[in-house]
């Protein structure tokens, strides 16, 4: 698996990265046939009592790019929503091609299933 993580209007610090490496590997125990991922944080200055840290994500899977945002006040509480919703697509995702291989077969008839069988 491919991994970059980028900043905008911060700096990426070994614990920023370190925190978001620890936070894919449940990712990867989920499903494991991950590609590439790029992680972007950004932090927007709207005023000066409110500061906006926005975390998103792009993971490429096998035929799919799942792409997941979140914004928070806290950049670790962004990188943890994130990881939170990416989690229930990937297992989605991998639900759905679960799903879609065993489809086949319940869909054909008693006598076919025998002939397929033989």
């Amino acid at each position: 698996m491919n991994l970059t993580i980028s900043g905008h209007h911060l700096e990426v610090t070994p614990a920023i990265r370190e925190y978001v490496q620890n936070k894919l590997e449940r990712i990867i125990r989920h499903f494991d046939q991950v590609i590439d991922t790029h992680v972007f944080l950004a932090v927007d200055n709207l005023t000066e009592k409110e500061k906006r840290q926005k975390a998103e994500i792009n993971v490429q899977v096998s035929g799919k790019t799942l792409h997941v945002a979140s914004v928070a006040q806290d950049l670790y509480a962004a990188i943890d929503m994130l990881m939170d919703k990416l989690d229930r697509q990937i297992l989605k995702h991998k639900q759905m091609l679960q799903d879609h291989t065993r489809a086949s077969i319940k869909r054909l008839d008693i006598g076919e299933q025998d002939a397929a069988a033989a």
